[in-house]
């Protein structure tokens, strides 16, 4: 049920903000000029773009991509259990990793471990250095 002083449209930059999608209006507006937002499957470039609710939004966060329906106009930028009511995650769920020694994974199925490791954590350990070796075929 809409409030008489709840608007029914709202720019895109600050809708990010209030949902919490986005840190602050200088990082939503800067993420849709970089073009890495669409609004109904169309690119946007302008953070003055119009949304209202039912609009469905893909978001291209990092690795990640996330799409989200609108489902309602924020009216500030509240906690964070007040800006989830403002949107529906469309985004499907991923598969949970199998190791490579559970029952599961005996199958026909080959399953590949990649050894990863977190952005930024230095030189990788003796082990990990021959894992990464191993998964190059250089062993």
């Amino acid at each position: 049920m809409p409030d008489a002083d709840r608007p029914a449209l709202q720019r895109i930059d600050q809708w990010l903000w209030f949902a919490r999608i986005a840190k602050s209006r200088t990082l939503a507006q800067a993420l849709i000029e970089r073009g890495k937002v669409r609004v109904n499957r169309v690119k946007i470039d302008k953070a003055s773009t119009i949304v209202r609710a039912g609009d469905v939004l893909t978001l291209s966060l990092g690795p990640r991509v996330i799409s989200v329906e609108i489902l309602g106009i924020g009216a500030r930028r509240g906690p964070a259990a007040e800006a989830q009511t403002l949107y529906r995650d469309l985004t499907p769920r991923q598969p949970l990793a199998v190791s490579g020694n559970t029952p599961e994974a005996s199958g026909d199925a080959t399953v590949v471990q990649v050894p990863t490791r977190p952005e930024g954590s230095g030189r990788p350990t003796k082990r990990e250095r021959r894992l990464i070796d191993k998964f190059r075929g250089r062993d």
